[in-house]
């Protein structure tokens, strides 16, 4: 048996390079993120401008947060402990280059096409189809050079920061390539394949294990390594974290349809996403306990120790998230919820809390070592702790608040039977809220902001170690067995069996989920009465889509009292099959559209007009930002015809032939509506002079008019095709 010590070098210049990217990335989405802030509390703050509109920032946020920080943050964790567990370096030096690279390469395509308007209008998935390559083919480069590494460790065990490790690689892939599916138009202009509630059930099971899956999963590897390492004890319990991994591997995947309770997707999928979110907390809370308990006897270091300080406030974020979630998926309480700023509050404890904390921590521990020097500053890192902590607090307090508020304005009736509050009643009780929230983020801003200074000046204090020296037993002297072992070690010593075998466990319930909606077709009952949006009208979702008005309002009714007597007929699963994208949103800041169009909802074309120049015109209180390019900007119809060939070959049933006449048609409703506002033009805020009938705002005012007149026919006259 060959028993030669071997000698070999870590690679700590990728960690360093990822470190770098999570500090920088973290500032610039955080900063945004307080823009956006600021920006419903001051509507000036868009500036007037398309580009720095709320609805193309928010999600450039959230990518950015989401992507850009913890995305680097997770490889900056991954590099550096995946190293010394297999005690192995990177197996290819070149892959991990390509993977930082083509990382960052990816976070600034995503950042210049939200801005621009290019996006598919999917939370968390807005990328359009040349970077969702992109990612898939860097994601692969990743894996590769992951799964080798641990083929070729030295350490014959594998410790569970590595399951979730792998756990997290294979699921996001599945994840990201099945939401992902579409169809492309040009280059930067796509429809995805599915439609309506279809492509919100598709939407929501990645949406939600997005977060379980690169928010979580990968997170909680990194607290099984780094929360060790930083207080000097082993984990808690091996046998805790093999109940907690499978368990929570296997449930998550199932509760992605909690997000779309009381919408149109049937019902036997939302109680489903009940059922295994209330079962998640088991194994979410077997997680934090874990984690929590690996400190026993030693919380005086904890006082004293500011990385474990960090450590154990976002695990504990992570215990009071994963709490509340189940508590959300409950129907009686998402009723409250959803749609309210709770919402918000609720991701921001995860993410301001979880990934925030614990990321800062591993910097904060990383940093000195691979620098081999002590932290510049304690007292600056404690001040960022305190300066951290508050803002979480000043963010998630007020958020709840609002959200509670919210939902107690939209649903009082008075004595007569009428509704209290009118929508825009709601927004304004909103402003000292909101004001405070954006307090809360900037004080969080300026904790990373020291913290980011701090390192610096640690790093130029010291000396970077960028190969780091070990050894280690070689392969076969490693992997020789003495005595008995644990039942679970099986799976263990082949990375590719526990792939395989994870990728079981978070197969079934996509796949059980899924399918049966894709192929039982009383799932999703048409409609006669629901017809393709005409080309004028398709291009006007297009544009409501670019200009990102799904971050704030909704079109979904659900069939509470307060949302029909508001909106009107509440929502049924056939009233979007023909929807690609859905837009059911997630959050209302404004009131909800779907039948915007429709009954006493119904608004003249002048009316729409002067809203979207200046909404205050309309709305004298309202925070909704001014479009004054829309009524100035001509509508690009070099895409129409191929759009309408993406929509037959997704199966809208569109005349053959019809993308030949398809500008002619749209030219032809455009004149009607142009014809209209010239008869409105002294209610108009822009005179006749500034009227086109090939401006974007008349492709946007037919959508909008479209919205709910489907409902028109009533319930008895419609016919299930």
């Amino acid at each position: 048996m060959n028993s030669t010590i071997e000698k070999f070098a870590y690679d700590n210049r990728i960690v360093k390079n990822f470190a770098i990217a999570t500090a920088l990335w973290g500032a610039v989405g955080m900063l945004v993120g307080v823009i956006v802030a600021l920006q419903l509390v001051f509507p000036a703050l868009n500036f007037d401008l398309a580009q720095t509109t709320y609805g193309r920032l928010r999600p450039l946020h959230t990518n950015a947060v989401i992507f850009a920080f913890v995305g680097n943050g997770i490889f900056m964790g991954v590099y550096y402990s995946l190293q010394r567990l297999c005690k192995a370096r990177m197996w290819s030096d070149r892959l991990s280059n390509i993977h930082f690279w083509g990382w960052q390469l990816i976070i600034v395509a995503a950042a210049l096409t939200l801005v621009f308007g290019y996006t598919t209008g999917k939370e968390y998935a807005e990328l359009e189809w040349p970077i969702d390559i992109m990612i898939t083919l860097v994601w692969v480069v990743f894996g590769l050079n992951m799964i080798m590494t641990i083929i070729q460790r030295r350490e014959r065990h594998l410790y569970v920061a590595i399951w979730f490790y792998i756990a997290t690689w294979i699921t996001v892939a599945m994840l990201h390539i099945v939401n992902s599916i579409e169809l492309p138009v040009s280059l930067l202009k796509s429809y995805s394949w599915y439609a309506g509630v279809q492509d919100a059930l598709v939407q929501w099971w990645y949406g939600h294990n997005a977060v379980a899956f690169f928010l979580t999963t990968p997170y909680l590897g990194l607290m099984y390594y780094f929360i060790p390492k930083a207080a000097n004890r082993p984990v808690y319990s091996y046998r805790l974290s093999i109940i907690h991994f499978w368990a929570l591997i296997f449930i998550y995947i199932w509760a992605g349809p909690h997000h779309l309770l009381y919408t149109a997707l049937p019902d036997w999928a939302q109680s489903l996403g009940v059922v295994f979110s209330v079962m998640l907390i088991a194994p979410s809370w077997g997680g934090m306990i874990n984690g929590l308990l690996t400190l026993r006897g030693a919380w005086d270091k904890v006082r004293e120790d500011v990385v474990l300080k960090f450590m154990v406030v976002a695990v504990t974020a992570y215990g009071m998230s994963t709490f509340e979630g189940p508590m959300l998926s409950l129907k009686s309480v998402n009723a409250i919820a959803h749609y309210t700023d709770w919402i918000v509050a609720h991701v921001h404890v995860g993410a301001l809390g979880w990934n925030g904390f614990l990321t800062f921590g591993v910097l904060y521990w990383l940093v000195p070592k691979m620098w081999r020097t002590a932290l510049w500053s304690k007292k600056l890192a404690n001040w960022h702790f305190w300066i951290g902590t508050l803002g979480i607090v000043l963010y998630a307090v007020p958020m709840y608040w609002a959200g509670w508020r919210h939902n107690e304005m939209l649903t009082q009736f008075t004595e007569d039977g009428r509704l209290q509050y009118q929508f825009l009643d709601m927004v304004n009780g909103m402003q000292g809220f909101y004001a405070l929230r954006s307090l809360g983020g900037t004080l969080f801003l300026i904790g990373a902001l020291i913290m980011i200074v701090n390192l610096y000046k640690t790093a130029k204090a010291g000396s970077f170690l960028a190969n780091e020296e070990a050894e280690a037993p070689g392969l076969a002297k490693a992997y020789s067995i003495h005595g008995k072992e644990h039942w679970h070690r099986w799976i263990e010593r082949k990375p590719v069996q526990m792939l395989v075998f994870a990728l079981v466990a978070v197969g079934i319930g996509g796949i059980l989920e899924l399918i049966p909606t894709f192929l039982i077709k009383d799932n999703i009952p048409t409609i006669a009465a629901v017809q393709p949006y005409t080309p004028l009208e398709l291009e006007g979702r297009d544009i409501y889509v670019r200009e990102g008005c799904y971050t704030c309002h909704s079109q979904m009714v659900r069939p509470f009292r307060a949302e029909t007597e508001r909106y009107g007929e509440y929502s049924k699963a056939g009233e979007f099959v023909y929807d690609h994208p859905f837009q059911w949103g997630s959050k209302r800041t404004g009131p909800d559209l779907a039948r915007a169009g429709y009954g006493n909802n119904r608004k003249s074309h002048a009316w729409h007009y002067n809203h979207m120049a200046d909404p205050t015109s309309t709305s004298p209180t309202s925070i909704m930002p001014r479009y004054p390019w829309l009524h100035t900007s001509t509508l690009d119809t070099s895409l129409t015809a191929g759009k309408i060939r993406a929509m037959q070959t997704m199966g809208v049933p569109y005349p053959t032939g019809f993308d030949l006449v398809a500008v002619s048609e749209m030219q032809k409703q455009a004149m009607g509506i142009y014809d209209e506002l010239v008869a409105q033009q002294d209610q108009l805020l822009i005179g006749e002079e500034g009227l086109s009938p090939d401006h974007e705002i008349i492709a946007l005012i037919a959508y909008l008019q479209r919205l709910g007149t489907d409902i028109e026919v009533k319930p008895t006259q419609q016919a299930q095709k």
